[in-house]
């Protein structure tokens, strides 16, 4: 089929980085509201020694928990921290990568290549905005935390460990999450192989396809993404003899000294159960949006829809 044909993947061409912006900053918003609660089961599942009374078998042990023993408002806890920084980091990240991915491409499509490096380079601006909050938003999650409120917990961190604090993370972060999005992108890509070679719009095909992708993703990057919330929370300092952890090896040699090998999938299943949804909506939000931004500006027929360029981006890990 030539390109002209199919118009399905094109759409990324003549919209706005305005229109990018709007729509990946909803996508974020969304994605990472409606799964908060599932990533608040993920950040206590993954402490090295928890409490007895956080010590869950699963997330629907941790959910009935938290709600039966601590209310249903702390699995919200941290969640403006979450808020303030998925929109801009969002924003940001699908503006980049349409921008990047139009320039290495040449405005041509299947350059896998392209499309891989751009989602590289969109992530160090994701991260960047993203981290700090998720510095916030991890320490006001983990169980028994001392916290009043988002505000007061930056401010803590801010006075007390320096603006250090807020990036210690960020770059076993961006080692976790720039082969996530690779790998995200070609389980992705070859799910559309098998379930929509043609490349049409199918919003069963796409919605499975990002789900299978975010499983594996987060899967294979588990182990990352548990030194990551040990960097974001160092709940181990009193017990390391250490002022602070540092740096992934530091990281890993903690988790490993505590837990075993086990200790690097702790809170696996939490994981993977929110990056499946997390990755659909993410994914159907973005698309309904730029769809619908572009359309109103554009004034497309109804019975044209010009589908996804971005396959997906989470920042979760979140």
């Amino acid at each position: 089929m030539d390109e002209d044909d199919n118009p399905y993947e094109t759409l990324g061409v003549s919209t706005t980085m305005s229109t990018h912006m709007l729509a990946g900053a909803a996508a974020g918003v969304m994605e990472h509201s409606v799964m908060y609660p599932v990533d608040c089961v993920k950040t206590r599942m993954q402490s090295l020694v928890p409490d007895p009374k956080a010590d869950y078998r699963s997330v629907a042990d941790a959910l009935n928990k938290i709600v039966r023993n601590e209310g249903i408002r702390n699995t919200v806890r941290g969640f403006s921290a979450m808020a303030f920084g998925a929109g801009p980091a969002h924003a940001l990240y699908f503006a980049c990568y349409e921008k990047m991915k139009l320039i290495l491409s040449d405005g041509k499509q299947g350059n896998h290549f392209a499309h891989g490096f751009a989602g590289c380079t969109a992530t160090l601006l994701h991260d960047a905005i993203m981290n700090p909050a998720d510095v916030v938003k991890q320490r006001m999650q983990m169980y028994g935390s001392p916290y009043q409120s988002t505000f007061l917990c930056f401010r803590e961190i801010l006075h007390t460990e320096g603006i250090k604090a807020f990036y210690r993370s960020y770059t076993t972060q961006l080692t976790m999450n720039i082969p996530f999005h690779s790998l995200q992108f070609i389980t992705y890509e070859v799910m559309q192989d098998l379930l929509n070679q043609q490349r049409n719009y199918d919003p069963t095909s796409h919605i499975v396809a990002g789900s299978v992708a975010g499983a594996v993703a987060a899967g294979v990057t588990m182990p990352l993404d548990v030194c990551k919330t040990l960097l974001n929370t160092q709940e181990h300092c009193a017990r390391t003899h250490l002022t602070y952890i540092s740096g992934m090896s530091s990281a890993f040699r903690t988790i490993y000294e505590f837990c075993g090998v086990a200790g690097f999938f702790r809170g696996l299943s939490a994981r993977v159960i929110y990056q499946m949804p997390s990755t659909a909506i993410s994914w159907s939000v973005y698309e309904f949006f730029k769809y619908a931004i572009h359309k109103k500006r554009q004034q497309v027929p109804d019975d044209v829809y010009i589908g996804p360029t971005v396959h997906i981006a989470t920042a979760t890990a979140r």
